[in-house]
């Protein structure tokens, strides 16, 4: 049997990141998404490139 093949892409995702929370964050990352109807991996990747946009300045 094959592996699963999703879409093709130029920008793969093939880097793992974890961390851990406290419930609190967690909750506060659940509202988010619900919220603003993004996924947990959206709601991350605007907060990270906030920072990073700031970070360049």
């Amino acid at each position: 049997m094959s592996a699963k093949m999703g879409r093709p892409t130029d920008n793969p995702k093939t880097e793992i990141i974890k961390i851990r929370a406290t419930k609190d964050d967690r909750e506060k990352l659940l509202f988010c998404c619900e919220k603003l109807g993004k996924t947990q991996y959206e709601v991350v990747m605007e907060g990270i490139n906030k920072v990073y946009q700031k970070a360049k300045k």
